[in-house]
């Protein structure tokens, strides 16, 4: 049984069809083609599927897609472009904080919720804010002078 859903998936008003049983992190990847979103664990543990959902990171591979009806939803897709990279984005490149890249697009979406919400701050809300991610490269170190940098 498919269910229709309305809603804006990085700025831009949206109607599709999908089964009710998929998940938003299925729909983003399977049948809009936005492969930023990453499953790494598939039960909310490690970060990767996380996007923002009217403003809250939330991890996607949690959330069935039909929840979002009538809802705002980010992907990283929606930050920057290959043309004009988002600040943090290049904060990122900048201190090297991009290893692998699997858990990067989680990571930065939730750091962009935290900018947006709290432009300059302080260490310990830049590592609550992306302490439901794991990274397996970078030690978080340049993750973290990344964030706060951009927050600068």
């Amino acid at each position: 049984m498919e269910t229709k859903i309305r809603f804006k998936l990085n700025g831009e008003p949206i109607q599709v069809s999908v089964p009710a049983h998929w998940t938003l992190l299925r729909l983003l990847r399977e049948q809009l083609g936005l492969t930023g979103t990453k499953e790494g664990c598939g039960i909310g543990e490690c970060g990767a599927c996380t996007i923002l959902l009217n403003g809250v990171p939330v991890h996607s591979c949690l959330l069935l897609a039909p929840k979002i009806e009538g809802k705002e939803v980010r992907t990283i897709e929606g930050v920057g472009s290959r043309e004009a990279l988002d600040p943090l984005q290049q904060s990122f490149i900048d201190h090297g904080a991009v290893q692998c890249g699997f858990c990067t697009p989680g990571i930065l979406l939730s750091s962009k919720a935290l900018l947006e919400n709290k432009p300059h701050p302080t260490r310990e809300e830049v590592k609550e804010a992306i302490s439901g991610h794991l990274c397996r490269c970078t030690g978080y170190q340049q993750i973290i002078e990344a964030i706060e940098d951009a927050g600068k």
